[in-house]
């Protein structure tokens, strides 16, 4: 896997300025915050030229300068690999839009909700889906392992239709231009921004169901889960998580947003691993 060491992002909102959280003897010691994501799912994160960028990429960069970490390296990983990497240290975070479920928690921890998401079914411009009967003898382009491929198998029966299993989302698109599938299921944030970037694509059907994305860390990573929850609620007082939403995104979100609400406790409520002691917290 290429790693790329990347600095601080020079955000337009003065982090700078903010006192950073206590620091970890990891980070006395200089050692980089490492985390994966598959650097296909854009905005969130992309390749760009410069190494990868998007709104994850902003995001993780001011969690590690908020934690004292400010040299975050952030290793490339395809979905289905990145809990892998966790698992076997290869990482310290998944910083991907992941869904928090009631499986992944068992097996991990999560730090609170940051992003709220559902299904979005990318077509081809002109192509229609009414409801989930509309997808009757089709096939449908998935991401191999993410939730979208985990939805798609369970329904497929149900609905009547066929599933492809591709290793990245551009691929899944590209399966749509090509025809071999009438549609891509990704999360719908993801589909939005595809479909603005592509005028011979568009999104023809939201399922918003719920979900949120949270960052997973192994079971014995709580000092670190709950550094970078502080880091995360202190971010969200101060507007950055919705600054960045607007900036890669272009669109205000909802007053009720995970971007903006900062949850009680340390993980995601309802969840394994959520700790419901409260905490103070100092952002100053």
């Amino acid at each position: 896997m290429r790693k790329l060491l990347l600095s601080t992002l020079a955000f337009g909102i003065a982090l700078a300025t903010s006192a950073t959280l206590p620091v970890t003897a990891s980070a006395q010691d200089g050692a980089p915050l490492v985390v994966g994501s598959d650097f296909g799912v854009a905005p969130w994160m992309v390749r760009g030229t410069n190494g990868p960028e998007g709104f994850g990429v902003d995001l993780i960069n001011a969690i590690g300068a908020k934690i004292g970490r400010p040299n975050v390296e952030i290793t490339d990983v395809n979905f289905s690999g990145l809990f892998a990497a966790l698992f076997a240290s290869r990482i310290d975070i998944t910083v991907n839009p992941l869904n928090i479920t009631k499986d992944r928690s068992e097996k991990m921890l999560f730090a609170e909700p940051i992003f709220a998401t559902g299904n979005g079914f990318i077509v081809a411009k002109g192509d229609r889906i009414g409801g989930f009967e509309d997808l009757k003898g089709k096939a449908i382009a998935v991401n191999r392992g993410t939730l979208s491929d985990t939805w798609a198998t369970a329904n497929a029966e149900k609905y009547g239709f066929e599933v492809q299993r591709y290793e990245t989302f551009p691929d899944s698109v590209q399966a749509v231009l090509t025809k071999r599938a009438f549609s891509a299921l990704n999360e719908i944030p993801t589909t939005v921004y595809a479909a603005s970037k592509n005028p011979r694509i568009e999104v023809a059907f939201k399922d918003f169901d719920g979900r949120k994305f949270g960052y997973a860390f192994r079971n014995d990573s709580v000092e670190l889960r709950n550094k970078v929850e502080d880091a995360i609620e202190c971010l969200k007082r101060e507007g950055v998580l919705v600054a960045l939403y607007k900036k890669w995104y272009n669109e205000e979100p909802a007053a009720d947003s995970p971007l903006s609400t900062v949850y009680p406790g340390y993980g995601a409520p309802g969840f394994t691993g959520y700790d419901e002691k409260p905490h103070e917290l100092s952002c100053k």
